[in-house]
């Protein structure tokens, strides 16, 4: 299986640079297609790899790293080149082949940019390298090799925007990369002070010492420099300000990407660095973190209020931006609580996150195709949007998302979030329970209030008189390459709400060995 696990590595890494040859024929539309169909075939082939990952992957023991490759890489400095597997890694590993196979299907029919674009071999390069980077950040197992793989997708996900985007997107593109690198110096600084006073950065070594060897000053300094480069991904509030911009610009596929996986590469590394490896700085930050947590809540459901209400002119594709800034924070709240059932929660929530706002951004850049904008007033029009009239399957499918989004229990949206609050209910020991008590609080209004701006939203795009006059002379229902991008996200949203031990069956022996010392 370590053969598996470094080939859905070296895949897409061989595709993205096949790109460069002169293998595609001279004609550029020719070229073009070639292009975009071997991006489909060789994402499509990561994805039956991962699928083969997690079926060879042991289930009697998914705390165990498995499927691991462990060798020196720069012994200088003690870097080694490791990889592998376990409860908390293969889920979001699996999501990412998914979801960048289903977004290469269906950029092959939509390429981002249109006619304005003239080469699709750019874009599938790019795609590729960014895939590259998103698997290898689950997969790795050295804090040096994470730091790259975090790296990585950074610059195709610039140019994704930066060059593919729509609006303001020049701006958006600068402004991501800008806090991203920022946030990740700031991170390196912490890897490289555990690693200069634990004298390794393989994280598994790392994990067992559990903090043994580093003073409560170093796990300090260390937990606040790494916890900021990540809260800048995930994004935390008051750090997420590149996130709106960033994904009112982008195009279909960069949205699904960004909100899918790329804010889980910041709470994975919560997990997966954090808890483990300076656990009484953690602890001691810990409080501030389900605070910014609590606060991002309420801010981002009230600023989806803002922008769902009539005349306000707000983007469709902002107001799913501010909602994954609520979402997250109560991905980041269940792991500040500390405790099984919160880190639970928050992986579980990171996974749904992924599956629904990823249906969410592929629904409303269909719209944007459809309507030539994103804007709520010209959606809605006067009496309603009326989907349900117009195009019955595009409506149903947004309202299913919106409903799965809220947390309506069923859908995969519910358990992370029922599970992040009941950690904050009772966090671990050292931590002030009236504190995170009030966090709860702040965060069951928040579903209230995630509730509220959801349901506008599906009243004003969803329902309304069809007769009345539409902003299009005629909207299009859901096209066979939208139904195959989309089915499978929506499939496995009922699914993982139905049967939650899917995940949580993996996941929970692996968090209770790191939160234990593993």
């Amino acid at each position: 299986m370590n053969a598996v696990l470094i080939a859905l590595l070296v895949l897409p890494l061989l595709g993205a640079a096949l790109t460069l040859a002169p293998v595609f024929g001279p004609d550029a539309g020719v070229a073009d297609r070639r292009a975009l169909r071997l991006n489909s075939v060789l994402t499509g082939a990561v994805f039956l790899l991962s699928l083969a990952l997690a079926a060879g992957f042991d289930r009697s023991e998914p705390a165990r790293m498995q499927a691991t490759t462990d060798v020196s890489w720069i012994p200088a400095i003690h870097v080694r080149f490791h990889l592998g597997v376990d409860g908390v890694s293969l889920p979001l590993i699996v999501l990412t082949a998914l979801l960048t196979f289903l977004c290469a299907l269906y950029s092959e029919k939509r390429l981002p940019g249109g006619d304005d674009v003239p080469s699709a071999r750019a874009f599938v390069g790019l795609f590729l390298l960014l895939e590259v980077g998103m698997l290898a950040t689950f997969a790795v197992l050295d804090l040096l090799l994470f730091f790259l793989a975090f790296e990585i997708v950074l610059i195709p996900m610039y140019f994704l925007i930066a060059r593919w985007g729509s609006g303001a997107k020049v701006p958006a593109a600068n402004r991501f990369i800008l806090y991203t690198l920022l946030g990740s110096a700031v991170m390196l600084l912490g890897f490289l002070l555990v690693g200069s006073k634990a004298g390794t950065f393989d994280m598994q070594v790392l994990a067992a010492a559990h903090g043994s060897g580093l003073s409560h000053t170093t796990q300090v300094t260390a937990a606040l420099a790494i916890m900021i480069g990540l809260a800048v991904k995930a994004p935390a509030w008051p750090l997420h300000s590149w996130l709106p911009d960033a994904h009112t610009a982008a195009p279909t596929v960069g949205s699904v990407l960004l909100a899918g996986v790329l804010l889980k590469m910041g709470t994975y590394g919560l997990v997966r660095v954090l808890l483990p490896v300076v656990p009484d700085g953690t602890t001691t930050l810990a409080p501030y973190l389900g605070a910014f947590a609590a606060v991002g809540i309420v801010y981002g459901s009230l600023a989806c209020l803002a922008l769902a209400r009539r005349g306000s002119k707000g983007d469709l594709k902002r107001l799913i931006a501010y909602s994954s800034v609520g979402h997250m924070g109560f991905v980041l709240l269940g792991i500040a609580s500390l405790t099984p059932a919160g880190v639970n929660g928050a992986l579980f929530a990171n996974v749904a996150h992924g599956l629904i706002t990823g249906l969410l951004f592929f629904l409303v850049g269909a719209l944007k195709d459809r309507y030539g904008t994103a804007d709520l007033d010209t959606l809605s029009g006067t009496t309603g949007g009326a989907l349900y009239g117009r195009a019955p399957r595009i409506g149903a499918l947004l309202a299913f998302a919106a409903v799965a989004s809220l947390g309506l229990p069923g859908l995969a949206g519910f358990w992370g979030e029922v599970l992040a609050m009941f950690g904050a209910f009772d966090p671990a020991a050292g931590l002030s329970r009236p504190a995170f008590v009030t966090y709860m609080v702040l965060a069951g209004l928040g579903t209230l209030l995630t509730a509220a701006y959801l349901l506008i939203v599906v009243k004003r795009v969803c329902m309304g008189d069809p007769k009345q006059p539409a902003p299009v002379a005629e909207l299009a229902d859901l096209r066979p390459y939208e139904a195959v991008s989309w089915t499978p996200l929506a499939a496995l949203t009922l699914l993982a709400g139905l049967w939650p031990a899917l995940l949580l069956g993996l996941s929970d022996p692996a968090v209770k060995h790191l939160l234990g010392g593993g």
